[in-house]
């Protein structure tokens, strides 16, 4: 197991190369442009500052009027363990998620992957939106991004008012 004496001689190491800066600066400026984006497609609903994260996760908040009568909010989120974009239903609280986490789970629902509840855990439902894509197409990733979270909106909206929870 590594010290952290030892990661930090790693980590000084990496960023002495540049590479990390230079993908790191891209990727939360395209982020950026897309939150930008989405809170123009997006006009009748609230878009959230961008939480930058600890190189886990970098993301903003879609609040489209429906979910956000219940507490609920879309984020739009760049996952670095797993390298992609995703969509995530997620809650105010924990108290809101676990209700809509067993709403979801008592439906059987099978469209989207439901994430069971725990410490650090803020998805109900995640939505992969993207886990190949080339950044410096920004245009054809932003289509893509909007195409597939779009849907995914629609989706947890319909499902919702099936449930007559909208």
């Amino acid at each position: 197991m590594e010290t952290t004496r030892e990661d930090f001689q790693i980590f000084r190491d990496q960023l002495s190369k540049g590479s990390i800066q230079r993908a790191y600066k891209t990727l939360i400026s395209y982020m950026t442009g897309l939150r930008a984006h989405f809170a123009s497609i997006y006009s009748e609903s609230a878009v959230s500052g961008m939480y930058l994260g600890y190189m886990d996760m970098t993301y903003f908040a879609i609040f489209p009027p429906a979910l956000k009568l219940r507490d609920l909010k879309i984020a739009i989120v760049f996952n670095y363990d797993e390298f992609r974009f995703e969509a995530w239903l997620a809650a105010r609280n924990r108290k809101i998620q676990q209700k809509y986490w067993e709403l979801f789970k008592d439906s059987q629902w099978d469209l989207y992957k439901i994430i069971n509840p725990g410490a650090g855990i803020d998805a109900i439902v995640e939505c992969v939106l993207t886990n190949e894509f080339e950044i410096s197409q920004s245009d054809m990733l932003t289509s893509t991004l909007t195409k597939t979270s779009s849907m995914f909106i629609e989706d947890m909206v319909g499902f919702l008012t099936q449930k007559s929870l909208i």
